[in-house]
């Protein structure tokens, strides 16, 4: 059994439970455990305090399994912890067949993200105690999810840091390729509150698709019947970075026409305008436009265009916090142009996915943006993930998307 010694101090983040242990924090490590290596962490006194996977190439050099020195991390105690993730989820079902059945660290899987597309699952393995566990982790989440089908779509910019090799083997872990049965189709059809969308989980954004926005999909439907409701009319609606359209899918649904979804991919928009059809929806109801987001935005406002429900959901524009200040020009230029788009009552869903942006950096920007806009609007609501992408409380860095709801006055 390999040993790691902290530092005197660093003992305080594992004592509050924080499962990352930072390479600085450090003193000495027994003999030369390899990617992935069970350690037991000890405070500089001795005294045992974690189990962890070792990293010996990142900045997070090991990643805590559990606090508890009793456990014994094996294939049963990982196949445990597979089988309570998705169970978690079961309640979620009903709902939908799209679904995040691991997250990570709030799982107690460091690393390990998996996401269920119908029958398919598609893993990502992000950290070297998960890919070097890969084929018990896989058999059991095929086991819990009744899914026969995996594919991983590993990020392969965090394997880099991560320094995580491409082992061979079936179920090994590699970036990208079949874990378990077949090839994933072109597209796999999920459903949704009552809606269907095509997701391509092989080659899409993420896994395929932004399951995290489940709840707000169905508050964008409810808000463009309120819209229409108060306003008499049918609302006119702005979907930008719209992706494969699946808000624009529900605000159409929701009454909306002669909308605008702008996104600077024509595959994904083609997409699109297939979950449109899918959902027998008008093909009038939605414009699409090609384009770079932040031109068409100043075109729309310099052609005099109005909306009265208009939803930002950028990628990330912080990969870390070197690259905070330009993110945060890039959202107050992307709000403030959408605040001067948006008619007296009309409404605003504005979201950041950027984990180095908090959520009260990211409502500092905002606001700013308001100022700048010269309008007057209110909060309605905070907007975040579903509840299959919790937050460890003694996980902070696991929030990464947060939104805000704003109306204007």
């Amino acid at each position: 059994m390999h040993q790691l010694w902290l530092k005197p101090g660093k003992e305080r983040s594992l004592q509050r439970r924080h499962p990352w242990i930072y390479a600085t924090a450090v003193a000495r490590v027994s003999g030369t455990p390899g990617a992935g290596d069970l350690v037991g962490v000890h405070g500089a006194d001795g005294r045992w305090l974690a189990w962890a996977a070792y990293a010996p190439d990142s900045a997070i050099r090991a990643r805590c399994w559990s606090f508890d020195e009793a456990d014994r991390i094996d294939r049963h105690w990982l196949a445990a912890r597979v089988r309570e993730a998705v169970g978690r989820r079961d309640r979620l079902a009903p709902v939908s067949d799209a679904l995040r059945l691991v997250y990570g660290e709030a799982d107690r899987l460091p690393g390990l993200i998996v996401d269920r597309y119908a029958d398919q699952l598609v893993v990502q393995l992000q950290a070297p105690g998960v890919q070097a566990h890969s084929d018990v982790l896989v058999e059991a989440l095929c086991e819990a999810s009744g899914c026969h089908h995996a594919f991983e779509r590993s990020d392969s910019a965090l394997r880099a840091r991560e320094s995580l090799s491409t082992p061979a083997g079936p179920a090994r872990g590699g970036e990208r390729g079949v874990l378990r049965g077949r090839e994933p189709p072109e597209r796999i059809q999920v459903r949704e509150h009552g809606l269907a969308y095509w997701v391509d989980v092989r080659r899409g954004h993420k896994t395929g698709f932004y399951i995290d926005q489940r709840d707000n999909r169905r508050l964008a439907l409810e808000l463009a019947r309120e819209l229409a409701s108060t306003l008499g009319r049918a609302p006119r609606a702005l979907n930008a970075f719209c992706y494969t359209g699946s808000f624009s899918v529900v605000m159409a649904r929701g009454g909306a026409r002669d909308s605008v979804s702008v996104d600077s991919s024509a595959d994904a928009l083609a997409l699109g305008r297939a979950n449109v059809e899918l959902n027998g929806l008008e093909a009038e109801a939605v414009q699409w436009r090609c384009d770079d987001v932040f031109e068409q935005l100043r075109a729309l406002r310099e052609a005099a265009e109005r909306f009265d429900l208009i939803v930002l959901d950028p990628p990330k524009f912080a990969s870390s916090h070197h690259h905070v200040e330009r993110a945060a020009r890039a959202y107050k230029d992307i709000n403030l142009n959408a605040l001067r788009l948006l008619q007296p009552r009309g409404v605003l869903m504005t979201f950041s996915c950027s984990g180095a942006i908090d959520v009260d950096l990211f409502q500092k920007i905002v606001a700013g943006a308001v100022i700048d806009a010269g309008v007057d609007c209110v909060m309605r609501s905070r907007l975040g993930p579903g509840e299959d992408h919790p937050m460890l409380m003694t996980h902070p860095e696991g929030e990464y998307l947060k939104g805000l709801l704003l109306q204007r006055l």
